[in-house]
């Protein structure tokens, strides 16, 4: 048997060019990752649609998400989470550029 462990803290990358994706368990149907942003935000016009479901929490940082049916950006700080349905077109605003942006986020199929 064999098991995998690590920090979510550890080996934070330093690059502000790109956020970061890091696959920590993937199993049929189900996908789990960190994401590390550096005051990172989605293109202008750009929005993300899914085709499965995905659960973010955010560990650190502070960042902006917004749904393409709502009018208000959502301001996240550590400990918010959110459900973000297949197909909920959505983009991220903003990240904090004084600090990293550490989420994880749970990809799976409804």
């Amino acid at each position: 048997m064999t098991f995998a462990a690590g920090n979510l803290f550890s080996a934070l990358p330093t690059s502000v060019d790109q956020e970061h994706f890091e696959a920590l368990l993937t199993h049929p149907g189900l996908r789990i990752e960190r994401i590390v942003s550096t005051g990172q935000a989605s293109p202008p016009g750009f929005w993300y649609d899914q085709p499965q479901d995905e659960w973010v929490v955010l560990l650190s940082g502070a960042a902006g998400l917004r749904f393409a049916d709502e009018e208000s950006v959502r301001d996240l700080k550590p400990g918010d989470w959110l459900h973000i349905p297949a197909h909920a077109r959505h983009r991220v605003e903003w990240t904090d550029t004084a600090q990293s942006s550490v989420w994880l986020a749970v990809h799976f199929q409804s």
